[in-house]
């Protein structure tokens, strides 16, 4: 009865939100779809308010439950409590990086207190970690599947890292300090996008133009007008940042570029500096109350890596013989540019850019823009659906019916071979002002199966690629496929998902494993016989000549160890960082200057630091798990080995991909996954072979 009781409450509550609460009912679009031509931000806050009643109300009956603790009235209860709240929690924050506004900003910080409150409810709860420690202690004997065993070790490992043996007083510290730092990577985050988007570059004089193709000058013409200014407008996002400083052939308009781009969010009016030392101090007090010397300890405790003396090994073993190519690429660059009419003693980063983009047109006569024409937006989306479909026999249609949260959004119904419905998959290109910056993929709804009803996912990928101008369509460079390519891949990662518990499917796996998806599908960009088979000239349909795909594969290696070295300064940063005791006494910028000294191969730069937008390792979850690009790196680079052996369209080693590494998502250790698929570990030494930086 007081069951009944907890649950016809949480019932009232949420029944009185409903009425006209699109993200409280259910969709009327097709698959089930999020309503987005419905939601309005007035419908946030009480939806969020109504999904944690439902969400406690569901814990406090599991808690009530006078029945023994089993896997089912404990384990599996839990991991279907909350669907309401994941739910609209899955629209929100993804919005809020993608389309998001001062109102939802504000929203998001009347929610974080709310949402750390609810989580401390449950993980601090003594009743309910009483019940589960009960489930976990007599697991072996409970004749648990494989899936099963994972999420009742996951559940328990959770309750013991979220604070569960704390003592009351503890308890306290902790939850206050949890909740400090959701509301300060909150902010962290919100000043970066303010400060990338609080920048530009007005350029009213044709000459300072020199050296910038046409369809970069179009862009920033077209950027000036939405803007409502003269001539031409840079900004700090990267189609408009990144060829200004490859092409632009004004150093001190470069250097400003630069200069701002490194200086975001450090000084100013959003200055991070603080912002980045307090939460570090907060993850260094996490860490420790719950027992852990730093804060890595804590974080890699639960990835295939495992502790920081692994990282820092694996970073070190990648980052000293990578060295002397690094530097001997700097090098090379400024040999090339010394003997063509670069009159400086070194160079410095914001001629970087520039030289190294001549010496390759030089080296191999390729540049970015001589290749963008080939690479239209539209075919690369065919090419890359085709990709899919010839290695997985999947194929994708585009909806018109389904809402989408911005007119740029397109949305595409995936099937499998036998026609069955596996996904909705929604991309989104373009920059905009409310978008950050970078490429990723995320869902809007993970699979999972529930009295045996499966719901199949939504699958998204957000980019910030080149947009189309009054003159041309979306061109986009063959770095931008590559980006393409590799988000994609964790999409088909999430699109594959197969499971019963959503918490073990689809990219529901260890940080240092999920990037191993994404970064075998860029090599395909590399691939002769994929390229052929859909680049052509957007203008005259001509086939890309074989001579620039030669010179794109026997580029792919320009400046692979300053490439690497790069990478590995943002791991090395990271661990830095996170393997503190205490905070250091020097300033953030001073710090992060210290610590990559020893492995810089270009001049430091007096005020400037990265830290201060890092926004991966401090708002966007890969704290203490940068290296896991490149620890993905090396899974991928030996994984491609045996489709470079078999084929690279063969359609068994893709089918045992499939199975083994992207339908499996987290319900088995990730080691036994890989070497399920490949038959041995994975070999760090194929990486170094495959960027060309062995002896």
């Amino acid at each position: 009865m007081k069951n009944l009781l907890i649950a016809g409450a949480a019932l009232a509550l949420i029944t009185g939100c409903t009425m006209k609460n699109p993200l409280l009912t259910e969709s009327s679009a097709p698959f089930g779809a999020p309503q987005f031509d419905k939601i309005e931000n007035e419908h946030y806050l009480p939806a969020f308010e109504a999904g944690i009643a439902e969400a406690k109300a569901e814990i406090d009956a599991i808690i009530a439950n006078e029945e023994e603790p089993t896997f089912e009235n404990t384990i599996e209860a839990m991991e279907y409590a909350g669907e309401t709240l994941n739910n609209v929690a899955g629209i929100f924050y993804n919005l809020m990086e993608a389309n998001t506004n001062e109102q939802m900003q504000t929203i998001a910080e009347q929610i974080s207190p709310m949402l750390t409150e609810y989580e401390m409810y449950v993980s601090l709860n003594p009743v309910l970690f009483e019940k589960v420690k009960s489930v976990y202690e007599k697991r072996n004997e409970l004749g648990l599947d494989q899936d099963q065993m994972k999420l009742l070790e996951n559940n328990y490992k959770g309750f013991v890292r979220g604070g569960a043996n704390l003592s009351d007083a503890e308890k306290e510290l902790y939850s206050k300090w949890s909740e400090e730092l959701s509301l300060t990577t909150l902010q962290f985050s919100k000043n970066v996008l303010a400060a990338t988007n609080a920048y530009v570059l007005n350029i009213t004089d044709e000459a300072d133009l020199a050296g910038l193709p046409e369809f970069v000058r179009t862009m920033a013409a077209e950027t000036a007008a939405e803007k409502g200014l003269e001539g031409w407008a840079f900004t700090l996002d990267a189609p408009s940042y990144s060829p200004f400083l490859k092409y632009s052939e004004k150093r001190d308009l470069r250097k400003q570029i630069w200069t701002a781009y490194n200086t975001r969010a450090i000084g100013g009016e959003f200055d991070n500096t603080e912002i980045v030392r307090k939460i570090v101090d907060l993850r260094i007090k996490i860490a420790n109350i719950l027992g852990y010397e730093t804060y890595a300890d804590y974080a890699l405790e639960t990835r295939m890596a495992k502790d920081r003396k692994t990282v820092t090994e694996f970073i070190m073993n990648l980052l000293e013989p990578s060295l002397p190519y690094a530097k001997k690429d700097v090098a090379d660059v400024f040999t090339y540019a010394k003997k063509n009419g670069f009159e400086g003693d070194r160079l410095e980063s914001w001629d970087f850019s520039y030289w190294s983009e001549k010496y390759q047109q030089a080296e191999y006569s390729l540049s970015a823009e001589e290749l963008k024409p080939y690479f239209q937006l539209e075919s690369c989306i065919d090419a890359v659906f085709g990709l899919a479909s010839r290695l997985y026999g999947i194929s994708f249609q585009e909806l018109d019916n389904v809402p989408v949260y911005h007119e740029d959004v397109k949305v595409y119904e995936v099937k499998d071979a036998d026609g069955s419905h596996l996904a909705l998959f929604y991309a989104d290109f373009f920059p905009r002002a409310s978008k950050r910056g970078g490429a990723w993929m995320t869902e809007f709804r993970g699979q999972s199966i529930k009295d045996g009803v499966e719901k199949r996912p939504f699958i998204s990928i957000v980019c910030n690629f080149t947009k189309p101008t009054a003159d041309a369509p979306a061109l986009i460079t063959h770095d931008e496929l590559t980006t393409f390519l590799h988000e994609f891949g964790h999409a088909l990662h999430g699109i594959f998902a197969q499971g019963r518990y959503g918490s073990l499917t689809g990219t529901n796996v260890s940080r240092d494993f999920v990037e191993l998806p994404s970064q075998i599908m860029e090599n395909w960009a590399f691939e002769p016989e994929y390229l052929n088979s859909f680049a052509k000239h957007y203008q005259t349909g001509e086939p890309i000549p074989a001579e620039l795909i030669e010179k794109i594969v026997a580029a792919k290696n320009y400046l692979a160890g300053y490439a690497q070295v790069r990478q590995l300064h943002y791991g090395l940063l990271d661990m830095s960082w996170h393997t503190l005791t205490a905070l250091p006494s020097e300033s953030t910028v001073e710090f992060e200057k210290k610590a990559l000294a020893p492995y810089a191969v270009m001049p430091a730069v007096e005020g400037t630091a990265f830290s201060g937008s890092f926004s991966h390792i401090f708002s966007g979850g890969y704290s203490a798990g940068y290296y896991s690009y490149k620890w993905a790196e090396v899974l991928e680079a030996d994984a491609f080995s045996l489709f470079k052996e078999k084929g690279i369209f063969n359609t068994d080693v893709a089918a045992s991909f499939r199975e083994n590494i992207l339908s499996k998502g987290g319900a088995q250790d990730e080691a036994v996954i890989y070497r399920n698929f490949r038959g041995h570990d994975p070999q760090p030494k194929a990486l170094m072979q495959k960027l060309g930086l062995t002896k």
